[in-house]
């Protein structure tokens, strides 16, 4: 009878062993699963536009490649209205995190630089011109408007644009926070720094 009542003692207390060393490893697994569902969950907001810019610029075309041709056959010449709309922010995908699944905290250690994510242009011709046998051709207005395109583009980083979004960085970071906080836990960017005389060191 003793016997009997040592092993199924010594049996519990096994059993009791096994359960806990299996329950801390299904417990290990689900933080890290966690930390995986939550780095993914944040680079899955991928693009974030923070800010938005309006831009005009008239285009003045000439067709100055095929000279002799243009004097034989005819000048071609445009003005082109150039009206866009750019978003800047933040690109997530190149966010660098990794996880503290002991203390459940997300640490963001390096945060992206804004950058032009999208531009969507409207062209408007006026004073189209073409040479007596020199017409335009869909080659030509294709590269009217890739070039007109390029004027806006090389206008953004002197609007102010990059400078507001650095600004809205807090806001972004806000917004990774808030989807950290759905499964209880934190986002620790205290080792940020922004690029940005008025935006220090953030601090939480």
């Amino acid at each position: 009878m003793e016997l009997l009542f040592i092993g199924l003692a010594a049996g519990a207390v096994a059993a009791y062993f096994i359960f806990s060393i299996f329950n801390k490893n299904r417990s290990q697994e689900k933080t890290n699963e966690q930390s995986v569902v939550l780095m993914d969950k944040i680079r899955s907001v991928c693009k974030f536009i923070t800010v938005e810019g309006d831009f005009s610029e008239i285009y003045h075309y000439e067709n100055l490649k095929e000279k002799y041709i243009s004097l034989v056959f005819g000048k071609k010449k445009a003005i082109v209205l150039v009206q866009a709309k750019a978003h800047v922010g933040f690109d997530l995908s190149k966010v660098s995190m990794h996880s503290d699944n002991e203390n459940k905290k997300i640490i963001l250690t390096n945060f992206p630089q804004p950058e032009l994510l999208t531009i969507e242009t409207d062209f408007k011709y006026y004073d189209k011109r073409e040479g007596w046998a020199n017409p335009f051709t869909t080659s030509d207005l294709t590269d009217i408007n890739r070039d007109a395109k390029k004027t806006i583009v090389d206008k953004i980083p002197q609007s102010g644009l990059m400078e507001q979004a650095k600004k809205e960085a807090l806001g972004t970071i806000a917004l990774m926070e808030k989807i950290v906080e759905t499964i209880g836990w934190k986002l620790d960017y205290s080792a940020l720094t922004i690029e940005n005389s008025e935006a220090p060191k953030l601090e939480k």
